[in-house]
């Protein structure tokens, strides 16, 4: 009788272990929550909810979306980093989410340990934007005024450690210039500011400043692209005036670590072959925006690459957290 503890503790761990393969085939049995830590209309959002939408049909489960933003996309991700490791919570993150790693050395969770890679959904690159009044008509020009006017020009960006505040830090530390930097709460009251003079540069995605570009209200410099991009073929690439310097944004979905591998990759199978249809690759390349769609393994090294890349940048440029 002293052994019958034992031997139900043997048979509960059995019958969990049993319960485990059974729970990742039948998965997914009920809706998906994905949080996106920005607020709704950004790249984020927008991205996530074109593959949300259709993925929703692909595994006949409803893919819901749930905005948390703040703090730098901190909030939002904590939320899914203390979530059930089941693979019905996810997170929606882009670079700043790898710059954070660097950033911030207290973060409530690890950008990278804390999460298992789903899928790198797409890429964008950004493009570098002036105000009219700025006498700077490219690349090459804007790095001649700066030079010739140290720390007098101010330039924009979403937020510190933003793809758009460190590829601005990467493009002074590459052309040796000095510009000020006055971080937003968002791309659109930097673009505002950028619209009414108050900022002189600010690069961001191309969907949210080929419009204005577009409609006069903002003149380009240039993209920071390897190459010309189908949205706007007419914009050329900094590299192409001279200034060999590339940076953009992604956005990519994480688990909970310890999430069953086989759940994580029945997503990651799923989102590939969504970003594979002729239909949403067109949705995506109108915006400026790459699709890519690959494996958990894929993405776990682009986020590894990532992390590196932006955390040289930030010591570089000595960047901080105020």
């Amino acid at each position: 009788m002293r052994h019958l503890p034992l031997t139900a503790a043997l048979l509960t761990a059995l019958c969990l272990l049993q319960a485990a393969p059974a729970a990742a085939q039948n998965y997914p049995s009920r809706p998906i929550r994905v949080v996106v830590p920005y607020p709704p209309g950004g790249i984020t959002d927008v991205t996530t909810r074109i593959v949300a939408q259709e993925l929703s049909k692909s595994i006949q489960q409803n893919v819901l979306v749930d905005n948390r933003p703040g703090a730098n996309s901190i909030l939002g991700v904590e939320i899914v980093s203390k979530a059930s490791p089941d693979g019905y919570t996810l997170a929606s993150v882009i670079a700043a989410h790898a710059a954070n790693k660097t950033l911030y050395p207290k973060l409530p969770y690890d950008p990278v340990k804390s999460f298992a890679t789903v899928s790198l959904l797409a890429t964008a690159p950004l493009i570098v934007c002036a105000t009219n009044s700025l006498p700077a008509k490219d690349a090459r020009e804007l790095v001649a005024l700066a030079k010739a006017r140290p720390g007098a020009l101010s330039f924009g960006s979403s937020g510190v450690g933003a793809a758009a505040h460190l590829t601005t830090e990467l493009l002074m530390l590459t052309t040796g210039i000095k510009m000020t930097h006055v971080p937003y709460k968002g791309t659109a009251p930097a673009l505002q500011s950028l619209m009414g003079g108050e900022i002189q540069l600010l690069m961001d995605t191309p969907s949210s400043m080929l419009p204005h570009v577009r409609s006069g209200k903002i003149k380009v410099l240039g993209m920071a692209s390897e190459k010309r991009i189908a949205a706007a073929p007419d914009i050329p690439t900094l590299t192409e005036n001279g200034v060999a310097v590339t940076g953009g944004t992604w956005v990519g979905w994480l688990a909970p670590a310890k999430t069953p591998n086989a759940s994580v990759a029945r997503l990651g199978k799923e989102i590939g072959g969504i970003l594979q249809r002729a239909e949403v690759r067109e949705r995506f390349t109108q915006m400026g925006i790459d699709p890519v769609g690959n494996t958990p393994a894929e993405f776990a090294k682009f986020l590894d690459d990532e992390v590196e890349k932006w955390a040289k940048v930030i010591r570089a440029a000595n960047v901080r957290i105020e």
